[in-house]
């Protein structure tokens, strides 16, 4: 494989979606100074100052008051993706949505919202120990697992079983006795919506012993956190969710899987994960395949009239993903969900959309070069190694209509796919 198409390879997957001139400066760089530069780019706030962050206000209790206040942190977050310097870091925090995935629908709070993914954020590529502790205390996780509700009369189990299932062990690493002796461990966490806060009220809080996983202390959030985290378990079970997401959707190799999980932080983690990359095919989650195409054809959803900005969540929510609105708490599906006929039509659909919205100088590109290799100048524009000879027979009719080329490369199969 040439040196292009690696480093081409190793942006899809670290990145929402490289741009042509990002693949033009790390071909020079190389791989491995590529590898570098990512976890350590020149200046990762960049982005940043054009991406404030929004100014929602206080807690409303209007339906649509909240509904709009979500909205605006969702087409927020889209505008940060693409405009996003650090794209490792930005990427990272995405996905930690989907692992720690808490939705709207029951939060039904922007505030609250935003302040988890500013949490997530934060954390994204330090130890994991250091997002745990701050998870939970995070007031929408809590809403989501009902912790609110959990106090010593009362143990509600949901947040300690899910935690130890969904965030850091896994199946097959607790019992239900640890399940119910954790909850006892979470209780008294109240949660103030209008502040944006969560705090431990005492009174509600069993401060008696419990065994967990074999110890035995008077355990609270941070004693129960700290016990699950000692597990080997652990960072096994972030580095097979690390590697599922960036590398594969096959088995972590056992040598690598023990590279990872002895690492400090979660950005080492994913750059040990990412050098050992075995190059196999993962299909883009429609949030992906949206943020790279918006950098691609330099479309930024900050900039868009309200109803545009509404129009690509709308979209977004057709193709079944939307920022700040996973179905469960077991987050989105992987691999081939997202390639079925609806899904197929839909990205068509929104891929036209982003055609109609392209700005003239990316059409530019398409059309300075003459009509027989424009297909090539397409798949160069997308990041495309190459189209098969099948897209390619579906794209030369379309090469004398820039808009009508963009969107079938846009929905073509090898654009679905990292």
């Amino acid at each position: 494989m040439a040196d292009r198409e690696k480093v081409a390879h190793l942006l899809r997957r670290a990145t929402f979606g490289p741009t042509a001139e990002e693949v033009d400066a790390a071909e020079s760089k190389g791989p491995a100074a590529t590898l570098d530069a990512l976890f350590s780019p020149p200046d990762p706030d960049a982005g940043a100052a054009r991406t404030p962050l929004p100014k929602l206000g206080p807690v409303l209790n209007d339906k649509t008051d909240r509904a709009e206040q979500i909205r605006t942190v969702g087409t927020w977050w889209l505008d940060r993706m693409a405009q996003a310097g650090h794209q490792v870091h930005e990427k990272l925090t995405f996905f930690w949505h989907g692992h720690w995935a808490t939705s709207a629908d029951k939060v039904k709070s922007g505030p609250l919202m935003l302040g988890q993914q500013q949490t997530l954020f934060r954390t994204a590529l330090g130890d994991f120990a250091t997002q745990v502790h701050a998870m939970l205390r995070d007031p929408a996780l809590i809403i989501w697992l009902d912790g609110q509700k959990n106090t010593d009369k009362a143990p509600n189990e949901n947040l300690a079983r899910e935690l130890m299932e969904l965030f850091t062990l896994g199946v097959g690493h607790y019992t239900e006795q640890d399940v119910r002796e954790g909850a006892r461990a979470l209780t008294g966490w109240v949660v103030d919506q209008k502040a944006g806060t969560a705090t431990l009220n005492a009174k509600r809080h069993d401060d008696k012993p419990k065994t967990i996983l074999g110890r035995t202390a008077d355990f609270d959030a941070d004693g129960f956190a700290d016990v699950l985290l000692a597990q080997p378990a652990c960072p096994e079970f972030v580095a097979r969710r690390l590697w599922l997401r960036y590398c594969s959707d096959a088995p972590i190799p056992q040598d690598v899987l023990d590279t990872a999980k002895t690492q400090k932080t979660t950005a080492a983690v994913l750059r040990s994960l990412l050098a050992a990359d075995g190059h196999a095919e993962l299909v883009k989650q429609p949030v992906e395949w949206l943020a790279g195409a918006l950098r691609q054809l330099q479309i930024r959803p900050g900039e868009l009239p309200d109803a545009q900005r509404k129009q690509l969540l709308n979209a977004l929510n057709q193709l079944g993903q939307v920022p700040l609105r996973p179905p469960s708490v077991g987050g989105w599906p992987a691999g081939a969900a997202w390639l079925t006929t609806s899904a197929t039509q839909g990205r068509f659909k929104l891929a036209q959309t982003l055609a109609a919205r392209a700005p003239q100088p990316v059409l530019d590109r398409l059309t300075a070069v003459p009509a027989a290799q424009r297909p090539t100048a397409l798949a160069r524009l997308l990041v495309i190694d190459a189209f098969t000879d099948r897209t390619l027979a579906a794209l030369t009719p379309a090469a004398n209509d820039a808009r009508r080329l963009l969107t079938l490369g846009l929905a073509s199969p090898e654009y679905a796919i990292n």
